[in-house]
């Protein structure tokens, strides 16, 4: 007997992908996972798990005074499954949410695949049934074949830019005699390594960083002028623009201090754990486009990693998006066809939660047109809103680049809070946490 009962297709197992298949099927509507892994990989992928971390370990902030922090307490509030691995699999980093990466793939990759509303298509999908209802979240590597088709049909300008993924290194290759254990300004516990350089070591660091070989871009990318995301930028890339630069970013001193001696320093370099065991680190900030020959040589300069075993070097990859505004709505469906939705950062939002909270909406509006009940606006008096409201109203410029959360897009409050920055943004996220509960209601 054929089974009628409401379903859609998710397009993609990413973060955005598995959120918005986990959430329609909560609303106890049926869902085709499409994956085209293990089958075929991108560039940047290496196992066959959902939701895998190509990037970082680190999901940033979980401080309420800090827009990122506020945007996780959205969705933990709707029983986000991305949130609920990244609890669950976290790993120690300080007063910010960074998970064990396998573990946290692993853990999203069996729930979606034991749950009896979705079925899971290893299958690589290189066209979209308009007459369906679709949440395409193949991401920002989508394959050729996919894009092309998506050009074709909403005319997808050619944006895009690069990202970058930092190098990690084996910890019991880390000279723990030269590098420490210490947290910023002694918050949370002591669990980044901290490599100190003087101005000499910083001097010479700085000189073989700025003049070291770049990888060439490959493919179809080779002709390609090399345009990076502001949040993702290579530490090569972000040395040129001055040598002061790195010491107000990845390699700024301000805070840290030797436990025993006390001693500070001209600048410092971060290591933060990669799983809980402790056994791996990824160099904080130090995403690269670098030869891997000259990774080896160049970090080699850093005080503890003379002679560091490498478990993976620093790899750049291609990302691209929609030209959104005018496109997609805050539902995040298309303008010219509501049964086609976007999510992830192929829409434009750019980073882990902020894909996961496009999945949520586009998952949840998709089941919910499958079931002939009225679409959710998030509204932008939440961080969750005010992306899916940046992506489909674009900036005042008319300048659409990818938008990371940020009170910046969040509704100002209708009064004035004593107290300074901080004390307005913890009562912008109390309004967003109670816009939140009241939306739940209708949920």
């Amino acid at each position: 007997m054929i089974d009628k009962s409401p379903y859609i297709n998710v397009i993609g197992a990413g973060l955005a992908g598995c959120e918005a298949a986990y959430q329609a099927a909560k609303k106890g509507v049926r869902v085709k996972l499409y994956e085209m892994k293990p089958q075929k990989f991108t560039p940047a992928h290496t196992n066959s798990h959902f939701a895998e971390l190509v990037c970082s370990n680190s999901l940033r902030s979980d401080d309420l005074s800090n827009a990122i922090g506020v945007l996780k307490a959205e969705l933990r509030a709707m029983n986000s499954i991305i949130m609920e691995s990244a609890d669950k699999n976290r790993v120690a980093a300080g007063s910010a949410l960074a998970v064990d990466r396998e573990k946290f793939s692993a853990y999203i990759t069996e729930k979606l695949k034991n749950h009896p509303l979705i079925e899971v298509i290893n299958e690589e999908i290189t066209e979209i049934n308009p007459d369906e209802i679709n949440v395409v979240a193949s991401g920002p590597l989508t394959s050729d074949a996919l894009a092309s088709h998506i050009k074709d049909v909403i005319g997808l300008k050619d944006l895009h830019f690069f990202d970058a993924a930092a190098p990690i290194v084996d910890f019991s290759s880390v000279d723990m005699g030269k590098a420490f254990f210490a947290s910023r300004y002694n918050k949370g516990d002591a669990d980044y390594i901290n490599c100190p350089m003087d101005e000499e070591e910083y001097k010479v660091f700085y000189n073989a960083l700025v003049t070291a070989e770049e990888a060439e871009l490959h493919g179809v990318d080779k002709d390609q002028k090399l345009t990076v995301f502001e949040g993702c930028m290579p530490v090569e890339v972000m040395a040129k623009r001055g040598y002061e630069t790195l010491l107000y970013g990845p390699l700024k001193p301000v805070g840290i201090e030797h436990p025993e001696t006390k001693q500070t320093y001209y600048a410092v370099v971060q290591l933060r754990k990669e799983n809980n065991d402790g056994t791996m680190y990824n160099i904080v900030g130090f995403q690269t486009h670098l030869k891997f020959g000259e990774q080896k040589r160049v970090f080699s300069l850093i005080p503890g990693l003379e002679n560091a075993n490498y478990l993976r070097y620093g790899v750049m990859h291609r990302n691209t998006y929609l030209d959104s505004p005018g496109i997609l709505n805050c539902y995040y469906s298309l303008v010219s066809n509501k049964n086609v939705f976007f999510a992830g950062q192929m829409t434009g939002v750019e980073g882990y939660i902020e894909s996961a909270s496009s999945g949520f909406v586009a998952g949840l509006n998709a089941a919910r047109l499958a079931l002939g009940e009225d679409l959710i606006d998030f509204t932008d008096k939440t961080v969750i809103g005010a992306l899916s409201h940046y992506v489909s109203a674009g900036n005042i410029s008319g300048n659409f680049q990818p938008m990371n959360a940020n009170f910046g897009i969040v509704a100002p409050l209708d009064r004035k809070v004593k107290g300074g920055k901080k004390a307005r943004n913890e009562e912008i996220a109390k309004r967003a946490l109670q816009t939140i509960d009241d939306i739940k209601k209708f949920i």
